[in-house]
């Protein structure tokens, strides 16, 4: 059984990672800036009003938290904001770094005192955001945003290594949730099931990779 804090919990991937890591046993606190009833019939330690963006109610989180050892982070808030060459959005960009990329920093910096030898973080990314795998352009503020979000994972995985703390970054499909417009051909559920699949099965030789859902390695 897993102390695991999931961000993001409210809905999509994040509200379904909670059911199933709840379903099979694991202590979950699921932290999202507002709850939903979906949310709280898991059954979850809820704690909301937190925004991965803002340090006043991250220094919140971690006095709720003060007593807390964590087994896993799952730093899975994320926003998406289309934009195209023909129609670019500064202002989407800037607040997709903020959550995005900036975020997991955030969090996982706020919460490293609660991390302990043989703690896993995970971002969760995409796989838009590595520049190998880029061959259809667009969605230039998701891109730069996850491809950011990415080179922060790989970084921390450097600096807390020592620690004995894994970081790693996962891609969980395109997967039809609000933040798609319910487009893609994967379900939530399939989804949550491939990520906690990666979840379980990294280990710390492996701090600092990218991986699918699905188990295949990922090009930066």
């Amino acid at each position: 059984m897993a102390s695991v804090l999931i961000t993001g919990a409210n809905r999509g991937i994040g509200l379904e990672l909670t059911r199933q890591l709840m379903a099979r046993g694991d202590q979950v606190i699921a932290v999202c800036r507002n709850s939903t009833p979906a949310l709280e019939a898991t059954g979850a330690r809820l704690i909301d009003g937190v925004d991965v963006t803002n340090a006043v109610s991250i220094d919140h989180l971690c006095e709720d938290l003060e007593d807390v050892r964590l087994d896993w982070l799952i730093n899975n808030a994320g926003i998406l904001v289309r934009d195209s060459l023909d129609k670019l959005n500064f202002d989407g960009m800037e607040e997709q770094f903020r959550i995005n990329a900036m975020g997991p920093l955030r969090m996982t910096a706020a919460l490293r005192p609660l991390l302990h030898k043989g703690s896993k973080v995970f971002v969760i990314s995409s796989r838009v955001g590595s520049i190998a795998d880029n061959d259809s352009g667009g969605y230039y503020g998701y891109r730069m945003s996850k491809a950011a979000a990415n080179i922060a994972a790989k970084s921390l995985s450097v600096d807390l290594h020592a620690e004995g703390i894994g970081v790693f970054v996962l891609h969980p499909g395109y997967v039809a949730t609000d933040m798609t417009g319910n487009q893609g051909p994967t379900h939530v559920t399939e989804a949550a099931q491939g990520l906690i699949a990666r979840m379980d099965e990294l280990g710390h030789s492996s701090t600092g990779t990218f991986w699918h859902a699905k188990g295949q390695e990922l090009p930066w």
